[in-house]
């Protein structure tokens, strides 16, 4: 059996990867509550914007705390396609779940849809990047740990966009950030402790890519990519804000 280390890097991994599930949620909460505040081609950009946004900070949490994954014994490589496939489905299933929100009338039933969706694409994205690892090995899970994760993404992602729903100051949608970031933080750590391996010994090469090849960087264009986003989204005027500055300027234009 090989010994499994979580965090290779010591606590850089798991605080950074918090760190981007964090501005991933943030990032997402904001723009579904941008968007239920439009109506039309806003609404549906701004929706847009918060799935890949949940969708990619969930995915480069994943990644980046898996860069301090480490098995004694064998080396580690990726799956490239299945790796990309793990971020395409957290994004389409991010984006289902998001979008029963954005347009659903019976927020109950919308929030329950979304939230089931949405957590089980998170849980997918997860076990379909678990699937992409290549080792000198063969890998176990614990059934009863993997519904665990399973049910902990679930109920992450219904608080998430039950936040969504009902809260709209940003100090309060940062406070809910920290939670759901907290809450895909612990579903990871959770899923990877339902992880066995048992390493076998072989000279053979591994196929795919090394975490430093391909993810790291990838993990950086994604990172990149939510700094950026986050500081478009801080800067451009809320509908509140608009509305504000038209009544000022027929105002202005009234007194003059």
């Amino acid at each position: 059996m090989g010994h499994l280390d979580h965090a290779a890097f010591g606590w850089l991994t798991p605080v950074l990867s918090y760190v981007m599930a964090c501005i991933g949620a943030a990032l997402g909460l904001r723009c579904t509550v941008r968007a239920l505040a439009t109506t039309g081609r806003a609404r549906r950009n701004w929706l847009i914007t918060a799935a890949s946004a949940i969708g990619t900070g969930i995915w480069t949490m994943h990644f980046v705390a898996m860069l301090g994954f480490a098995v004694t014994g064998t080396e580690i490589r990726y799956n490239v396609p299945l790796t990309v496939l793990s971020l395409l489905v957290a994004m389409a299933m991010v984006g289902v779940g998001v979008f029963a929100v954005g347009y659903g009338r019976n927020r109950a039933r919308a929030l329950a849809v979304g939230g089931l969706t949405t957590g089980l694409g998170v849980a997918s994205m997860h076990y379909i990047g678990m699937a992409a690892l290549r080792l000198h090995g063969t890998v176990r899970y614990d059934l009863w740990l993997v519904v665990l994760s399973v049910a902990i993404a679930v109920v992450a992602a219904s608080a998430a966009l039950w936040a969504a729903l009902n809260i709209e100051s940003p100090v309060a949608v940062a406070v809910a950030s920290l939670v759901m970031g907290a809450a895909v933080s612990s579903m990871h750590y959770t899923g990877m402790l339902a992880v066995s391996v048992h390493v076998e010994s072989s000279a053979d090469a591994l196929p795919g890519a090394t975490a430093m090849q391909f993810i790291f960087p990838l993990a950086v264009g994604l990172g990149s990519y939510l700094f950026l986003t986050s500081a478009f989204v801080a800067l451009s005027p809320t509908a509140r804000e608009r509305a504000a500055s038209a009544a000022a300027q027929r105002l202005t234009e009234t007194v003059a």
